[in-house]
């Protein structure tokens, strides 16, 4: 027994990302995830990160910043008097942002694009 494929009997308007995610193309950009410090979030190492840089950071946005010239992702969590960049991994503490700290915060994480294999709780067997 044969069974057509499901695209062969669909012939709607083909979904394209770049309209869905990407809402300013010309200060969008994208990176992969290094590190375990946002698994808690199904950030997984290797996962494609889309940035929009012309958006200012608000509260609890997820962000991709510079600290000292290295690359981060976090949660920035602020409130009118202080800030703190938030990693989503319970081994990794909240870090306040103080002027030493040389903080330049590159753009928000408008969208994620991850292969499922590689979120900790399918790779473990969880759920």
């Amino acid at each position: 027994m044969v069974f057509p494929l499901p695209a062969e009997d669909y012939t709607g308007e083909r979904i394209s990302l770049e309209k869905e995610i990407i809402q300013h193309s010309h200060s969008t950009f994208f990176a992969r995830m290094e590190g375990d410090s946002m698994v808690n979030a199904f950030i997984a190492p290797g996962a494609l990160l889309v940035i929009d840089s012309s958006r200012e950071p608000q509260n609890m946005d997820l962000v991709l910043a510079t600290v000292k010239g290295k690359f981060t992702v976090r949660y920035l969590k602020k409130n009118d008097f202080k800030a703190w960049l938030v990693p989503a991994n319970s081994k990794m503490r909240a870090q306040l942002i103080v002027p030493e700290m040389e903080v330049r915060f590159l753009g928000v994480i408008i969208s994620i694009v991850t292969d499922p294999r590689m979120v900790p709780c399918v790779r473990m067997g969880g759920l």
